[in-house]
């Protein structure tokens, strides 16, 4: 049964630039990866998104009028700093500057994100991405800077967006890595690269400013598809390598014992130096990101022998019997979020932030509200969980950011897969008006936020 959430509960909207802004070649702004991508029958191009950029003042009336007091989004890197290296682009600066002074002149509790998969351009080709230490000290640098410059108004960060992607097949879509065998060696090594950058940005902050900052996570629950001990074996590695590997650095400073033993005996260089780890040593999180949209199984029987633990899902991911999906395959487990918050919160004890959540669904409008009962019936029934974790778990939540609350496209560039409770009027191909027109989730998510998730109904 639904009961109201603490007092200072954050409730709120994540985003990410290339999904939003558009802008992709004004105000000095560099070339991204994404920048060049091309639309393809089923997704769109960059260049325009939901043109955040040029008027994202209607859209933080949204989530006032909606009583959102928390909005996470993400710099472009390639907007402050055009090549990744070079120099600081100050109008790109002003606009995310502006952008924050007028999230708290609302109300409204500004999250910052410093990566969501959009490499300055430059760097991709010349480096190979994260594959290469040059890299890492470029997102250093650049970190370092957004810190100075906004960390006295900001009081919420992480570094790298669903950083466990980074040890998963996804990687070579989302590291920069522009050329290459993509080997699980190379795998290895831009993984922990991006740990390297992820502790030198936390260190930072931690010794320069009063903010917080955690590590985040795309957590999907990992079922054993059966009860065969080798199923639940392969679930629990699953875990292991891309989920509490990480949390082992965010809150405690080192690799899991599992983690550094499999390097060692399968004679991996990741290139985990000595310098690397004593900035680990200082490294420490002050809660727990995490994304979360469904759940998975696993069959151990259809996974390669010598396969590594990183790539299981790759050939045994199965479907989870008696769960509703939806177009893409994606389906409805809040049990697994409760899991994900208790689990993870018996065994750290750090304050859980869930700062994604949601699900996508084609819809087109007609000029009529669209009627988007199954996007309220997920997200009751995820904060009915969260709210069951906490009341009957013990768990320390900080808050709940839903993906999201406008429409955007999905980060494969699909705008026909609708997360958002506000529908934006464009299509894959065609730009439309952009107009933004409410959903009965707009709706139905106000009352929750003014009650403060006491009424679910």
């Amino acid at each position: 049964m639904a009961k109201a959430l603490p007092e200072g509960f954050l409730w709120g909207n994540s985003t990410s630039s290339m999904q939003t802004e558009g802008g992709w070649n004004e105000g000095g702004k560099g070339l991204s990866v994404y920048d060049v991508r091309p639309a393809t029958a089923n997704s769109m191009d960059w260049h325009v998104a939901i043109d955040n950029y040029h008027d994202y003042d209607q859209d933080i009336q949204l989530m006032a009028d909606q009583g959102m007091n928390c909005y996470r989004f993400q710099i472009s890197w390639s907007r402050v700093c055009p090549t990744g290296d070079g120099l600081f682009n100050e109008r790109g600066i002003k606009f995310y500057d502006d952008l924050i002074n007028k999230l708290l002149a609302h109300g409204i509790t500004p999250m910052i994100c410093l990566y969501h998969f959009d490499m300055p351009l430059a760097l991709a080709e010349k480096y190979n991405g994260f594959l290469d230490r040059h890299v890492v000290d470029a997102f250093i640098r650049y970190g370092k800077e957004m810190i100075d410059r906004f960390s006295d108004r900001v009081p919420y960060w992480i570094t790298f967006n669903e950083q466990n992607l980074y040890s998963m097949t996804n990687v070579w879509d989302i590291s920069g890595y522009d050329h290459g065998d993509k080997t699980d060696a190379e795998l290895l090594k831009i993984a922990h690269h991006v740990m390297v950058a992820h502790v030198g940005v936390a260190n930072y902050l931690h010794k320069h400013t009063d903010a917080k900052i955690g590590g985040m996570l795309a957590y999907s629950e990992v079922y054993p598809a059966s009860a065969n001990p080798r199923d639940i074996l392969y679930a629990r590695q699953i875990d292991e390598f891309l989920n509490k590997n990480l949390l082992d650095v965010f809150v405690y400073g080192n690799y899991s014992t599992e983690f550094e033993n499999f390097i060692k005996i399968h004679h991996f260089d990741i290139d985990y130096t000595d310098a690397d780890k004593s900035e680990f040593a200082d490294n420490y999180s002050d809660y727990i990101a995490f994304s979360y949209y469904r759940s998975d199984a696993i069959n151990s029987d259809k996974v390669p022998v010598n396969t590594i633990p990183n790539h299981y899902l790759d050939y045994g991911q199965e479907p989870v019997p008696g769960l509703q999906i939806n177009e893409w395959g994606w389906n409805v487990d809040p049990l697994g979020f409760r899991d994900i918050l208790t689990k993870v919160y018996n065994q750290y004890h750090l304050p859980m932030f869930p700062i994604e959540n949601g699900i996508g669904v084609r819809e087109e409008y007609n000029g009529r509200q669209i009627e988007d009962d199954y996007r309220i019936d997920y997200h009751r029934q995820h904060i009915q969980a969260l709210e069951d974790a906490v009341y009957q778990d013990g768990v320390d939540v900080l808050g709940y950011l839903g993906w999201g609350l406008i429409d955007i496209p999905s980060s494969s560039g699909n705008m026909d897969k609708r997360y958002g409770m506000v529908y934006v009027n464009r299509t894959n191909h065609d730009l439309l008006d952009m107009k933004r027109i409410p959903k009965k989730s707009y709706y139905w998510f106000k009352n929750v936020i003014a009650t403060n998730g006491a009424s679910l109904d």
